[in-house]
């Protein structure tokens, strides 16, 4: 007998076998023995949450044969054919392929006649919120009165995308995701009489990946179970699935409470090796440390998450870590988990990640070495030796200057104009505000602002200047807004007085022909750092200053009174884009 998918087989034929929706099903059911049936019904809510079974239950309960009742008997010639979808007076629509004004205009043409074969004529328009803006029109006053003989429901997952005057002439019933222990006890009756044999652990993992989809979490069962030939365990879920087993999040744990780095390498190389994705490691982690800060700070928080299979475990780790730290070490993961979907290398970012966990003291923000929570925090700090701490402090720095450069502009990777213009492109960070985005190591930069070697850029500036002009004019016109301050190692900091300047020059393509010109005029690769003339002069203010030092000033070798102060080619790059304004000299 050719198998049938369990979603399929287990459908709902009835009021009764639908899960989790035990307020929408009392509505209807009261109105349908009441016979205060609406004409128009607007059934919304997440995938896989019952929206157009209950359609169909309700279609079956208005035309059945021995009803019309609370439940239909599934067992008339009515009920039977409905169920088959071989009556045509109850139509399910997709609107996603039958969209157009057209359809619904032929749709308006047909209402009109009475139904042949069951009392009520019933139209179920999944995915209504795919209708054109016309096709809604030309529903909307057949909709709003329909023959006595005509009831339309409608299913769709977005109901925000639909218009008002639509949701007015419906009564609206919004779907919720069906609760873990709910899914858990359905996917255990349905194991029962399909004679599987699977772990409540299993199931409550798959009822958690299914994210409150009845139909997800039983195509998930259906696979696993095939895959195990009808012997479900949590392992093999967690295989089958990509999942990672709480324990492994707890190793992770560990081993940041104790500042064990080599310890965390080690566990990410191993989930790299398994097949697990940074990102979802990232994720789940963070989902990891949220359950422990509620365990921590709720009593009886059991209850808040889906996630904890042990509760008794996650009260052990919790106790060891500080509300500050667990707070801090949230909003870290978070921060990067935002740079993760714009990074090259996401192991890395996820190292970096983590190695900055370690960093985090056991007080939160406070710096100082404070005495730690716990006995094996305490043993953990104590044990490492000032120099040990000094050579993880570089190792961290080293790989976020690393990362930095990544997300940033990616960097060049040799001292000539050649390697320059082969380096490999980088995805752009995200975007940040100009007004407010300052660099890293601000301090630094400070601190480098009378150097030598900075002494030595600030006078090739007006040749690095006429360089760019003769790479893009365009370019040069944004960036002559710009003014060398200092420079740190491998990057120039500029700063610029307008933020539109700015902005376009922070832009890959700009970015990349400022570059490759640093990298051919001043003898070796620089990166290009941007920030605020004013918040550069309001930080230089807050540094203490050297007595004797003499102001330096700009003056472009290149630059003629006239050529300095063009405001005209601002104003038509503004007006018409960059690509299509030409300067000639």
């Amino acid at each position: 007998m050719e198998h049938i998918a369990l979603y399929r087989a287990w459908r709902p034929q009835s009021f009764q076998d639908m899960v989790g929706q035990q307020h929408i099903i009392q509505t209807l059911q009261n109105a349908i023995r009441e016979q205060r049936v609406s004409h128009a019904y607007l059934f919304s809510g997440p995938r896989g949450t019952g929206k157009t079974s209950a359609a169909k239950v309700l279609a079956k309960a208005v035309n059945c044969e021995r009803g019309p009742g609370p439940e239909p008997c599934n067992e008339c010639p009515s009920c039977q054919r409905i169920t088959a979808g071989n009556i045509m007076d109850v139509q399910e629509i997709d609107a996603a392929s039958n969209r157009g004004v057209e359809e619904i205009r032929d749709l308006r043409d047909k209402v009109k006649y009475a139904p042949t074969e069951v009392r009520r004529k019933v139209y179920i328009i999944d995915e209504v919120h795919m209708l054109t803006t016309e096709a809604f029109n030309a529903l909307l006053k057949t909709l709003e009165e329909p023959p006595p003989h005509v009831m339309f429901i409608l299913a769709t997952t977005e109901p925000h995308k639909l218009p008002a005057t639509i949701i007015s002439r419906c009564q609206r019933f919004d779907f919720r995701r069906v609760s873990l222990d709910e899914q858990t006890k359905r996917l255990e009756e349905i194991c029962r009489k399909e004679e599987i044999s699977a772990d409540t652990d299993a199931l409550q993992y798959i009822a958690r990946l299914s994210d409150g989809g009845m139909r997800d979490a039983l195509s998930i069962l259906d696979q696993i179970s095939s895959y195990t030939d009808g012997n479900v365990t949590y392992q093999q879920v967690l295989g089958m699935t990509g999942g990672i087993a709480s324990e492994q999040f707890a190793k992770l744990a560990a081993a940041i409470l104790e500042g064990d780095m080599g310890l965390l390498l080690e566990l990410v190389e191993q989930l790299m090796l398994e097949g697990k994705s940074a990102d979802k490691c990232l994720e789940n982690l963070l989902y990891y440390f949220r359950d422990l800060l509620m365990i921590k700070m709720v009593p009886g928080a059991d209850h808040l998450t889906e996630r904890v299979l042990n509760p008794a475990d996650f009260r052990d780790m919790a106790a060891g870590f500080t509300r500050e730290r667990l707070f801090q070490i949230i909003e870290t993961l978070n921060r990067y988990l935002g740079e993760m979907k714009y990074a090259t290398h996401p192991q890395t970012l996820f190292e970096v990640a983590l190695m900055k966990l370690c960093s985090i003291p056991q007080g939160g923000n406070q710096p100082s070495a404070s005495v730690s929570a716990t006995p094996e925090a305490s043993s953990g700090t104590a044990g490492a030796s000032s120099g040990e701490l000094e050579k993880l402090k570089r190792q961290i720095a080293a790989m976020e200057k690393k990362l930095e450069q990544a997300l940033q502009s990616g960097g060049t990777a040799g001292g000539g104009r050649e390697q320059a213009q082969t380096q490999r492109p980088v995805a752009p960070a995200p975007r940040v505000s100009s007004a407010s985005k300052l660099p890293p190591y601000l301090d630094k930069y400070i601190a480098a602002k009378d150097s030598s070697e900075f002494t030595a850029i600030f006078k090739q500036w007006g040749n690095v200047l006429q360089a760019v002009k003769e790479e893009k004019v365009t370019v040069h016109a944004w960036f002559v807004d710009g003014e060398p301050v200092s420079v740190m190692e491998d990057a120039i900091l500029v700063a610029f007085k307008n933020t539109i300047h700015r902005d376009t020059t922070e832009k890959p393509a700009n970015r990349q022909v400022i570059e490759q010109v640093f990298a051919a005029r001043l003898g070796k690769p620089y990166r290009l750092v941007t920030m605020m003339m004013r918040d550069w002069n309001e930080a230089a203010e807050k540094s203490v200053a050297k007595p004797g030092t003499e102001e330096l000033r700009l003056e472009h070798e290149h630059e003629t009174p006239e050529t300095q102060a063009e405001p005209w080619i601002d104003e038509a790059i503004q007006l018409f884009g960059e690509d299509l304004v030409v300067i000639k000299d």
